[in-house]
């Protein structure tokens, strides 16, 4: 008898589909909320911990809860209140002149060979010179009152807003002007459609470091021949050994700091929101 064997197809094997590649993101992801504001309150925490463990001199540096109790003192009987108004109208007031100061001669250096030749190197010289060291000639010049202190605050201000604004005014393609010659725009066409929108990115760099620098020549200048404002108020605790009094000081700086750098920010991102960034 013949056994006939009958061969039985095997299905053919599913076919797998093909594997897909994840894509590594190489941004930093999304906008956490307020994440500027761990860096700082890390910082308070560190700093509350070191003072709750005794591990710091209060002497030296006085607990929080001491500078917060020592910051309502001032500010009910008065103090506080003034010297942070007198401040704020000296920044704002060296900020407003040295930001239009350096915005004009960025635009004017940046679009003119001839205001090139003319601003360009001078703005460099100035910059070279510590502006802290034109303190004792400014003095001679305009006196020891407030303007003095408010001409060495634009001075700051207007060296890195020119700087920025300048460099991003050179950066400009080429072609951008090549076709708005070609489009036969006007002058002031050409400034409002090309220069302006080529030159905002690094006009809000050199905003930010003029924010900052206000800041920075005011601590110094209102310790100098200055009867009131936070540096004076400083410099008062300096000769009382009250460092709790120069922490109040050096906290609400801090803070000015850091809102006018945060409101520049959100100004920034609201007109340059057409720009696909790391950042957005």
């Amino acid at each position: 008898m013949t056994t006939t064997t009958t061969a039985v197809a095997a299905p053919a094997a599913a076919e797998e589909p093909p594997q897909v590649r994840r894509r590594r993101r190489l941004s930093p992801g999304r906008r956490l909320p307020a994440a500027r504001l761990a860096g700082p309150l890390a910082v308070l925490a560190l700093w509350a911990a070191a003072s709750a463990a005794g591990a710091l001199d209060p002497g030296a540096i006085p607990e929080p809860w001491t500078v917060l109790r020592t910051a309502g003192h001032l500010w009910t009987d008065g103090t506080l209140p003034t010297d942070v108004l007198t401040s704020l109208r000296r920044a704002a007031c060296g900020f407003a002149i040295g930001l239009t100061a350096g915005v004009l001669l960025a635009l004017v250096s940046g679009l003119s060979r001839a205001g090139e030749a003319l601003i360009d190197g001078t703005v460099q010289l100035n910059r070279a010179i510590p502006t802290l060291g034109l303190i004792p000639l400014f003095i001679l010049w305009l006196g020891i009152g407030e303007t003095f202190k408010i001409a060495i605050i634009a001075i700051v201000v207007y060296i890195p807003v020119y700087l920025n604004t300048h460099a991003a005014l050179s950066g400009i393609d080429t072609r951008f002007v090549e076709l708005a010659e070609a489009q036969g725009l006007s002058r002031f066409a050409f400034v409002r459609r090309v220069v302006i929108p080529g030159a905002l990115p690094g006009f809000f760099v050199g905003l930010r470091l003029g924010v900052t620098g206000s800041w920075l020549g005011l601590v110094v200048l209102e310790q100098i021949n200055a009867t009131s404002g936070l540096g004076y108020l400083m410099f008062q605790a300096q000769n009382y050994g009250q460092s709790d009094v120069i922490l109040v000081g050096l906290l609400i700086y801090g803070v000015f700091g850091l809102i006018s750098d945060s409101v520049v920010r959100l100004v920034e991102r609201r007109v340059l929101s057409w720009r696909r960034t790391l950042s957005s």
